[in-house]
């Protein structure tokens, strides 16, 4: 085995990577108790990996708590640093998304169980699997989710995962609810569910004080912005597919809860209400960038504008922006010039300090 896992945080932290934080500490002593076992533990065999046998007390760990105290981070690392070749990082709702297609292929078959075949491909080449920003929304997902984590939790994969929210609030309020509520028992049988009640929100911190408007949108905006996306991501990112009545919208430059985009991909076409609540539901910051004066001939593209920061402000969602105008002077023509007046207000209240803590909490 190699470094444990907090003596890597603490050498981060001595290097001024990290700030040290006891809370997060203590999930990483949980993570290295995972990290032997499926680093010590020999793998089952494939004929073996689906018969009911005994789990471990815990197969995995669920980590969740508010935005920025530092989960992803913290499975990162462990991801990283644990040394088999079995496993995968995926955001869940990218994964979930494979799932449903899998799924399709499956039924095309005629298999009377479609959940079976598509776990077995899922788990023949993994023992671990980590899983960002777990969150229930979709009624499909929500049918096949409970069968589909027994199948791997009997094929012994470790399933580790980040929420901001505790098992039982996930899928809170949705259709047929009670029919979820065995697979939220299930994810609290087996797995460590640990809070990360950190002190300090660290997406917050490293924002206080930040510039979050830039205008003129040019070269200068584009490379501030530039240094403050490798600060929030470290140099990642993946593509983030919603899932919004019956289509997809592809958003490529996702990590960690952040996505950053053009003013022509998100208001440029043609998206609606749906896609924006979506949007904001999914992520918890947005970097908006090259903005246009919006005039009479922009008045498609200024309403869907409109609409998406609506959408934003209302679900408390941190927006870094860079724009050809302040916000009172972007839209000052052309029908639904006056009513732009609510949105410039906003724009100003979204780059107070501290605006979103309360709900990103």
């Amino acid at each position: 085995m190699g470094q444990a896992l907090t003596a890597i945080y603490d050498t981060r932290v001595a290097e001024g990577m990290l700030r040290r934080d006891l809370v997060q500490r203590a999930a990483l002593e949980r993570m290295e108790v995972l990290r032997t076992y499926l680093e010590t533990q020999k793998p089952r065999g494939f004929f073996d990996r689906f018969r009911k046998t005994e789990p471990p007390a815990h197969q995995g760990l669920y980590l969740w708590g508010g935005v920025g105290r530092g989960k992803s981070m913290l499975m990162d690392l462990f991801h990283a640093h644990t040394g088999i070749a079995e496993k995968r990082r995926v955001h869940f709702h990218a994964f979930m998304q494979e799932i449903q297609t899998a799924l399709n292929e499956a039924r095309k078959t005629g298999v009377d169980d479609a959940i079976r075949p598509v776990a077995e491909a899922v788990s023949r080449d993994l023992r671990l699997l980590c899983f960002d920003e777990m969150q229930i929304t979709d009624i499909a997902d929500a049918m096949i989710v409970g069968r589909l984590f027994e199948k791997l939790f009997e094929a012994g994969v470790v399933i580790v995962t980040t929420s901001n929210r505790p098992p039982k609030d996930l899928y809170k309020d949705g259709l047929n609810r009670q029919l979820f509520l065995p697979f939220i028992d299930l994810l609290q049988a087996r797995l460590d569910v640990w809070e990360l009640a950190a002190e300090t929100d660290y997406r917050q911190d490293r924002l206080a004080g930040e510039k979050l408007y830039f205008t003129p949108a040019d070269r200068a905006a584009r490379e501030a912005i530039d240094v403050l996306w490798r600060d929030l991501t470290g140099g990642r990112e993946e593509d983030l597919v919603l899932a919004v009545k019956g289509r997809e919208v592809h958003l490529p430059r996702f990590w960690g809860g952040a996505v950053r985009a053009g003013f022509w991909d998100l208001c440029g076409k043609p998206l609606g209400p749906a896609d924006y609540l979506e949007l904001a539901r999914a992520v918890k910051l947005l970097v908006l960038e090259d903005v246009p004066i919006l005039d009479g001939s922009k008045f498609n593209e200024a309403k869907r504008f409109v609409t998406l920061i609506d959408a934003l402000y209302e679900a408390g969602t941190r927006l870094i922006m860079s724009a050809e105008a302040e916000p009172e002077s972007l839209y000052n023509e052309g029908t639904g010039s006056f009513e732009f007046e609510r949105t410039a207000s906003r724009l100003r209240e979204m780059q107070s300090a501290g605006w979103g803590a309360e709900s990103a909490g």
